[in-house]
């Protein structure tokens, strides 16, 4: 087991001794069908950041899970907003959990997938410069590109005006990325509800108040309301609770 604050499962079954990662893993898993699954944390009272990072609300817990979806996925998606504010690296993974993906046939990496209409980008930010694999950039036909972005990733253009994401996740899965992980922002994840593109959310609640201010982990236009049945309950030591939703 994973030193570290414990996680119990609390629903559906009864209370469960400590998860182990491979425990954690099993609950997690990789679905039999490709998908997007979202990974989010919030405050109780519904913030998406502390001090304007999200950091502030993730715990021993919420970064345990966090790094397992990394090491379940094919690639990680994120906005460009949330990849030059949060300061993303390298998506990198540790001995561990590169040997899990090479004994399940998975190259020891995710591919980095970054959503970007303006093609706001800095190639020599580590996620690129530093990237084990080649990341992907998702954008709009007419958006120009920054010198020296093509040298570092592959930028994939899908719709004018803005970026078409359903047929930018088409390409994805085109590719043999079947399996996506978004990690956000949450204009991205409104877009993403908008044209009903979530099949799973992994929403980690922090047992903290933030107060007002700080966003919703959605944002952008309404959309319908969709449901999402819950699959999980998971309990923390420290008060964290780690939440699994996903479509039939």
């Amino acid at each position: 087991m994973s030193a570290g604050i414990p996680i119990d499962r609390i629903w559906p079954a009864p209370p469960s001794s400590p998860l182990d990662d491979a425990a954690l893993t099993a609950l997690y898993g990789r679905p039999d069908r490709p998908g997007l699954r979202m990974n989010f944390v919030t405050s109780l009272d519904g913030a998406v950041s502390v001090d304007g990072y999200s950091a502030g609300l993730s715990g021993q817990p919420d970064k345990r899970v966090f790094g397992l979806l990394r090491m379940l996925c094919d690639a990680l998606v994120v906005a460009a907003g949330t990849l030059r504010h949060e300061g993303y690296g390298a998506v990198r993974l540790d001995a561990r959990r590169r040997a899990w993906r090479r004994e399940h046939g998975l190259p020891e990496f995710p591919t980095l997938v970054v959503v970007s209409g303006s093609l706001d980008l800095d190639p020599a930010q580590a996620a690129f410069a530093d990237a084990p694999v080649r990341p992907v950039v998702l954008t709009r036909a007419d958006a120009p590109a920054p010198a020296g972005l093509a040298e570092v990733a592959e930028v994939v253009r899908c719709g004018t005006g803005r970026v078409d994401l359903t047929a930018g996740l088409a390409e994805l899965r085109r590719r043999g990325l079947a399996h996506l992980l978004c990690e956000g922002g949450p204009q991205l994840f409104g877009t993403l509800a908008a044209a009903d593109l979530v099949d799973e959310l992994c929403l980690t609640v922090a047992p903290l108040l933030a107060g007002a201010g700080p966003g919703r982990i959605v944002a952008g236009e309404p959309s319908p309301p969709r449901r999402l049945p819950l699959r999980h309950v998971l309990a923390a030591g420290d008060g964290t609770l780690l939440l699994r939703y996903a479509r039939d």
